[in-house]
């Protein structure tokens, strides 16, 4: 019962992390120092879903989830958990590697919200 517990907190730090990756952006508008916690969380996530790499919290669930005689997958985390509920039909390595430009995609937007509006704020007190 232990190791089910572990494997499902771990679990919850995948969500937690894919939800920091695809959003963490924007709490750098509230705390900046998040952004050398964030850029490096977007690289690394965007490069399992581009690469193909499984990510690491992937096989300590696994391992987990056998010391409790649960099911254990030999595939990642994105394909056993998110892909059936986004893409019923399959995770192809197209759609993953879409998924992770679109990740970049959307923290590269956000951060140019962010410098753009740090800027004005910056003009703005240069100019009184």
């Amino acid at each position: 019962m232990l190791y089910q517990l572990a494997a499902d907190f771990i679990v919850l730090i995948h969500v937690a992390f894919i939800v920091f990756v695809v959003a963490g952006g924007l709490l750098v508008f509230k705390w900046r120092w998040v952004i050398w916690l964030q850029i490096p969380a977007v690289i690394w996530g965007a490069g399992i879903a581009i690469v193909g790499w499984i990510c690491p919290l992937t096989p300590i669930e696994n391992m987990l989830r056998q010391a409790s005689a649960g099911e254990v997958y030999a595939s990642g985390f994105l394909d056993r958990y998110l892909a059936p509920l986004i893409y019923p039909a399959g995770f192809t390595s197209e759609i993953a590697t879409a998924t992770g430009i679109a990740v970049i995609v959307i923290n590269v937007l956000v951060y140019g919200i962010f410098l753009i509006r740090r800027k004005r704020g910056i003009d703005a007190r240069v100019q009184r």
